[in-house]
């Protein structure tokens, strides 16, 4: 998606925010949008999934501080942030194209020095009969990918708006895509097709869902040989049935029976690489209580976190005969114990 296409889009409108929204509401609002807009909720159903690419082109940008900041300053340009005086053409200001085509040499204004001409290794300059990109116009104020300042002559260096300087690169992509929660965790190598073209991305071990990874050199080709944009691609990551993760911490609940419980227990637990780890279970241990391994987390390259495992009691549904009587002897051996003790007083506080 390049820069020209921002113009047209209200994407703080599509996540229903506002325009100075914090990253956790748009956050919420994306999160809200898309379970609404899913195709799997509205199969067959063509706008509901045109909808869905709109949230999530959308977020992508919004949630991306860099790429945010980009889009209002060339929102507030296109809406009439920046005001000019007449010119030639009459009375009235002169339109936001109009300028800036005149500005790059597409107009009949005098332009900057060197618009128009081919760059070096025969790059495209700013200059030209058509109307400039805004990517072009970005670069000039130093927002754009190629290189950002005013020269000393009137000029603008590097890029492809200046007359010295290296090509500008190509512009950047962003892109989305979902892997399981068994890739995110532990990395992988993905295909996927951005722009017509087919690439190959290499997914870090550790990664969470929403998080946006910057792929160098895989986004659009740069003109003239130059060389080629970024590619940011967001990752939505599939919920897992049993482990879930708070940065490379792993969680999961541990079925525990009630003797385990009371009695203790060593008991096998499973890890997200098909192995297992044995852990012990204090005797007089009860629900909720979480139990720590160590070094059997996610491994990235700065850390490798620990397994939690939080224990839940499983509470026989049918018990008879022999087992009952052993029910019965329990609650009578323990009849002096109450589980509630001073409940009523520290809620009445």
């Amino acid at each position: 998606m390049s820069s020209q296409d921002w113009l047209d889009k209200d994407f703080y409108a599509v996540l229903g925010v506002s325009k100075d929204a914090s990253a956790q509401e748009i956050k919420k609002a994306y999160r809200t949008q898309a379970r609404k807009y899913h195709p799997d909720h509205h199969p067959g159903d063509a706008k509901a999934e045109e909808r869905f690419k709109e949230i999530g082109e959308a977020y992508s940008v919004l949630n991306d501080s860099e790429q945010r900041e980009q889009y209002d300053a060339i929102r507030a340009m296109g809406s009439g942030g920046a005001r000019f005086s007449a010119g030639q053409g009459g009375p009235g200001g002169a339109g936001f194209e109009d300028v800036f085509s005149s500005m790059f040499g597409g107009g009949q204004g005098g332009g900057f020095p060197g618009a128009g001409r081919p760059g070096p290794g025969g790059a495209r300059t700013a200059g030209g009969a058509g109307n400039p990109d805004l990517d072009d116009i970005l670069r000039m104020f130093g927002q754009g990918s190629g290189s950002a300042g005013f020269s000393g002559g009137g000029g603008f260096p590097g890029g492809a708006a200046g007359s010295g300087g290296a090509p500008a690169k190509g512009s950047d992509l962003s892109a989305r895509t979902r892997i399981s929660f068994r890739d995110a965790a532990l990395g992988t190598e993905i295909r996927l097709s951005v722009d017509g073209r087919s690439l190959t991305a290499r997914i870090p071990a550790g990664v969470h869902d929403g998080q946006k990874i910057r792929l160098r050199g895989k986004g659009r080709p740069g003109p003239g040989g130059a060389k080629a944009g970024d590619l940011l691609l967001t990752l939505d990551v599939d919920e897992h049935p049993v482990f879930s993760s708070e940065g490379a911490n792993l969680h999961l609940t541990l079925p525990v029976s009630f003797d385990e419980a009371v009695l203790g227990a060593t008991v096998p637990v499973p890890l997200l690489d098909g192995g297992s780890v044995t852990l012990k279970i204090p005797a007089g241990t009860p629900s909720g209580r979480t139990l720590r391994v160590r070094g059997k987390g996610i491994a990235t390259k700065k850390t490798t976190g620990d397994l939690l495992a939080t224990v839940q009691v499983a509470v026989p549904t049918h018990v008879e005969g022999a087992a009952k009587k052993a029910v019965e002897d329990l609650r009578e051996a323990l009849a002096d114990e109450d589980p509630r003790a001073g409940l009523a007083e520290a809620a009445a506080r």
